[in-house]
């Protein structure tokens, strides 16, 4: 089944009443526009006070996609163009409400921007689609079932295709990226010091850890079964001491003897070699 849910920024949003702003006689100047030759010099001047006298419904349909990571200039600017292309292409003839033409009209050049110029990498036209259905499906469906949705649950809500919903989750990481000259937070001081740049080529600790694996693991393999298990149990299944001795029939102070001669052990050998 399709999801109906919609985000708020896809609705169709209400249309902004301010003193100077009244869209009531703006289907008979668009009539009159049409009515007009292009070479007409009055033709212009009428199709621009239009255009700036419905500009306020252009800002307003901008603002409402905001924090999306495109500043609020760049939005007015595409909003301002979709405006433009419905006055442009509104057919009086037709007997529609201007506003119920320009509204969709605006807020798909808006949409169309954001699909088509603000991702990072190169992703499939559905895909981009279908993102931004995700959202909201997934925001009904947790508030449905009490818990985050599985990738299955959000394509039968969707009536989508399951691989094509997980390669827009996915794709969901590939629409901003960070620049390596981003500052880095500091977790202990909530500051900024330094940037991405000045943390790459920092010696990796697994290196290490391999190295110091492939150290012991003959030298492990020579040890008697009884001490290999002791350290089975304490470093692999972490059990206690007490639990190791209880297991063994033997002491814990017995286990603690046994771990500290095996490590000397190991760590001598280790370092002998």
């Amino acid at each position: 089944m399709a999801s109906t849910i919609a985000n708020d920024s896809d609705a169709a949003p209400e249309i902004p009443r301010r003193r100077g702003d009244s869209y009531d006689d703006i289907e008979p100047r668009l009539a009159t526009l049409v009515s007009m030759r292009h070479d007409d010099p009055a033709r212009a001047a009428l199709r621009e006070e239009i255009v700036r006298r419905c500009l306020p419904l252009a800002d307003h349909i901008a603002r409402r996609f905001t924090g999306r990571g495109e500043t609020y200039d760049d939005l007015r600017q595409i909003a301002s163009l979709g405006l433009v292309l419905a006055v442009d292409r509104f057919d009086p003839g037709r007997g529609a409400n201007f506003l119920a033409f320009a509204v969709p009209t605006i807020m798909g050049e808006v949409r169309r921007h954001f699909r088509d110029h603000t991702w990072a990498v190169r992703v499939p036209r559905r895909i981009k689609e279908l993102k931004l259905t995700l959202g909201p499906a997934v925001e009904a469906l947790s508030q449905r079932l009490e818990r985050p949705p599985t990738a299955m649950e959000v394509a039968v809500e969707l009536d989508a295709d399951l691989t094509e919903v997980t390669q827009a989750l996915l794709a969901a990481n590939a629409y901003r990226t960070n620049s390596l000259e981003s500052p880095v937070e500091n977790s202990d001081s909530d500051t900024y010091t330094g940037s991405v740049t000045d943390t790459l080529g920092d010696d990796d600790p697994g290196y290490g850890l391999t190295e110091d694996a492939l150290t012991v693991a003959p030298l492990l393999v020579e040890l008697p079964d009884v001490e290999r298990a002791v350290l089975r149990l304490r470093f692999f299944e972490g059990q206690s001491q007490s639990q190791i001795a209880d297991h063994l029939g033997v002491s814990q102070m017995h286990i603690s003897r046994t771990l500290t001669r095996i490590l000397t052990g190991l760590r001598d050998r280790a370092l002998g070699d």
